[in-house]
């Protein structure tokens, strides 16, 4: 068996037509979709991208015990497991997060890897004295800040070393990719994963794919929206959703020219190639850009996943239904190559999903440490808020204390102490650490915290935009079951049900209405009443 992964971030399902998108023209998602199998309800486990992928790695959730950070010693790895069973695993990717202090310990597992430089605010190209005034000209200043040690600046820096298309990293990813084949097509027992920063912001491609989505914006740059609610006029809005479409449009052609690769060295027969991505990216819905500080609303949990599978081509053009999410990728992969998959592991294999619409899996489970908790069932989806989201009483549980860019503070490490194992850790406890209010948490890293707050249910059949919540008590009762469920199942910590108001049905308790949020929350719901556990 030979597999390729090929995993893009911030990939919307809207953008892509084979899910029904009309705003970018995606003809090789399209055509890949009519000779795989496309799951329709693919959701995200947990937020956003090192979370992610330490739910691909490991197979089950990371958010139930820590925000982003490394692969934890004690963690199973699809990439080491393949690797030590004599499949021989490669990452291409030009994502900068594994090299920063919350990402290391991901591309070691490989066999091998390349990384592709240059992307968002890689520390690329060093230049003590860059063109301030040429950059200030260039570019609109509420996307870009002019500071030398601002990260934005150091993007606008990288872009003047950015000029013909070549130079991108996205195609520079796909040319390794091709690279990697090309030496390696013929032999047997390989996994490679080409991975891919595009089309997460900045929405940066080249010319002739903005040509194709041209507005008429003759103002300075706007392709790197703030996690901010929306404050752009119409024009605005347009030409940053421009910009991503632009950008995921050059995905599109530079995967067509993998199917095209495949095509030319007949090797459909034989290989595997699984297309999904981390996460979506909220372009003005709701009244937001970004993802993770809002409700984690369809556009962002929702998320594409089309797999080819050799034994299966006469499923080629056909969907699936039943629900899936990112952390069933990991045994997956290990199911692929005929591996056992560790007892740690909650994913499911999808491979049971491929000849016929089999559910695995109940309710879909995700979210960020410390924000909400979301539910979903398929039909319906509840996103659930604590008391107080900005409350003292979590504990981050680990072995490699770092957040995204920097280790845990001096003062976020005085609070450290041992802890017991968990199911997961192999018998080996770890540190408990408080997670401090002021701690550099994903949204809290950029200075920001969640907002749009409060507890909220939507019926995704009868209003699939999230337009109304609705009260539903039968059916919130149902989904807070499949939810603690899932915590239980990942052996979640006890605080983590008494910060969230979940303990009394943690412990078999009872269930009643009750009004949650304030101030932001009673805008964003309406003033409604909500359901919640008490």
């Amino acid at each position: 068996m030979r597999t390729i992964f090929v995993l893009f971030d911030s990939l919307n399902r809207s953008a892509m037509g084979a899910y029904g998108g009309q705003s970018v023209k995606t003809p090789n998602f399209d055509r890949f979709a009519a000779r795989a199998v496309t799951f329709d309800r693919h959701y995200v486990g947990s937020l956003p991208c090192m979370p992610a992928r330490r739910d691909m790695h490991t197979g089950r959730l990371n958010f139930t015990h820590r925000s982003w950070g490394p692969l934890e010693p004690f963690d199973n790895s699809f990439a080491q497991i393949l690797k030590d069973s004599g499949v021989y695993t490669h990452m291409v990717s030009d994502h900068l997060h594994y090299f920063e202090d919350g990402g290391h310990g991901f591309h070691t597992r490989f066999s091998s890897y390349d990384f592709i430089r240059g992307q968002e605010y890689d520390p690329w190209i060093a230049m003590v004295e860059p063109p301030v005034e040429r950059i200030k000209a260039k570019f609109d200043d509420r996307h870009y800040q002019t500071s030398k040690r601002d990260k934005r600046m150091q993007h606008a820096i990288n872009r003047e070393e950015i000029v013909k298309e070549s130079d991108f990293p996205g195609p520079r990813c796909f040319a390794s990719g091709f690279d990697f084949l090309d030496r390696n097509r013929n032999a047997d027992d390989w996994f490679l994963m080409l991975e891919c920063f595009d089309p997460h912001e900045p929405f940066h491609a080249p010319d002739r794919f903005k040509a194709a989505y041209e507005t008429g914006h003759a103002g300075g740059i706007l392709d790197w929206p703030h996690y901010e609610r929306v404050v752009e006029s119409e024009e605005e809005i347009a030409e940053i959703r421009a910009n991503y479409a632009a950008l995921v449009a050059m995905c599109d052609e530079y995967f067509g020219r993998l199917i095209d690769y495949l095509d030319e060295h007949d090797m459909w027969k034989d290989t595997c190639i699984v297309l999904s991505t981390d996460h979506g990216f909220l372009l003005s819905e709701h009244g937001w850009w970004g993802k993770c500080r809002m409700p984690y609303y369809e556009e962002v949990s929702h998320i594409p996943l089309v797999i080819h599978h050799p034994q299966y081509q006469d499923q080629a053009g056909t969907r699936r239904c039943h629900l899936t999410q990112t952390m069933d990728l990991m045994p997956t992969f290990l199911d692929l190559f005929g591996l056992g998959i560790p007892e740690e592991v909650t994913g499911r294999s999808l491979l049971p999903m491929l000849p016929e619409d089999a559910p695995i899996r109940q309710a879909a489970v995700f979210g960020v440490f410390s924000g909400p908790i979301g539910v979903t069932d398929g039909d319906w989806v509840l996103y659930h808020y604590p008391p107080d989201i900005y409350r003292e009483g979590l504990v981050e549980y680990t072995l490699a204390p770092a957040h995204m860019t920097a280790p845990f503070t001096i003062d976020e490490l005085k609070t450290a102490r041992l802890a017991p194992p968990f199911n997961f850790t192999k018998g080996v406890p770890v540190l408990g650490i408080d997670a401090l209010k002021e701690a550099k948490r994903v949204p809290n890293n950029d200075g920001i915290g969640f907002a749009d707050i409060g507890t909220r249910l939507y019926d995704l059949v009868n209003d699939p935009r999230q337009t109304s919540p609705v009260e539903e008590p039968v059916v919130c009762k149902r989904l807070y079951e499949e939810m603690v469920r899932e915590l239980r199942a990942h052996d979640t910590p006890a605080e983590v049900y008494r910060w969230y108001d979940l303990d009394s049905l943690h412990k078999k308790g009872g269930y009643h209405e009750k009004t949650t949020g304030s101030g932001d929350g009673a805008a964003a719901g309406g003033g409604k009443r909500t359901r919640g556990i008490s």
